[in-house]
């Protein structure tokens, strides 16, 4: 029986340490035991949001085609950002990673560990301008919009700059 890809998107971002590395070294690992890296996106330094004084993001966003379901995608990007030195303190604040899945295939999934898709990534320029430079034509499955209709629609003003 042949396994199933699904193709899943992620968003990438830091703002403690040698940002672009941890950026990097992160795909790295994600290519290494996710599956494999087929889209990048480029780097955007980005206003944080949520909890503002702290220092600017670094934010990207990779296509990754991958056997695991879901579940174990999360666990897997968990255990990477756990590696390169993730600690939890505050919600949205200041971390040396955070790997956030924002679409796996068109599936709709609402568990108590995980919600695809993001259920926030339609209110964020942030996620939304490396996410619609390389998936454009991709319709979200809830809104049934385009990513680059939602980032037209996107009432969010925080700057996000090419870095």
């Amino acid at each position: 029986m042949e396994q199933s890809t699904g193709k899943v998107y992620l968003l990438l971002g830091s703002n403690l340490g040698d940002r672009s590395r941890v950026l990097q070294l992160a795909i790295d690992r994600i290519g290494e035991r996710v599956g494999k890296v087929v889209r990048v996106s480029g780097i955007y330094e980005t206003a944080p949001w949520g909890v503002v004084d702290q220092p600017s993001f670094l934010n990207q966003v990779i296509a990754v085609e991958t056997l695991y379901a879901p579940e174990e995608v999360l666990r897997l990007v968990l255990d990477i950002e756990h590696e390169l030195g993730r600690v939890r303190y505050e919600r949205w604040g200041a971390r040396v990673i955070d790997i956030d899945i924002l679409f796996y295939n068109d599936l709709i999934l609402d568990s108590a560990r995980l919600t695809v898709p993001h259920p926030r990534l339609h209110e964020r320029r942030f996620t939304l301008i490396p996410l619609a430079e390389i998936a454009p034509d991709f319709v979200h499955p809830v809104f049934n919009q385009s990513l680059t209709e939602l980032l037209a629609a996107c009432a969010d003003d925080s700057e996000v700059n090419p870095f």
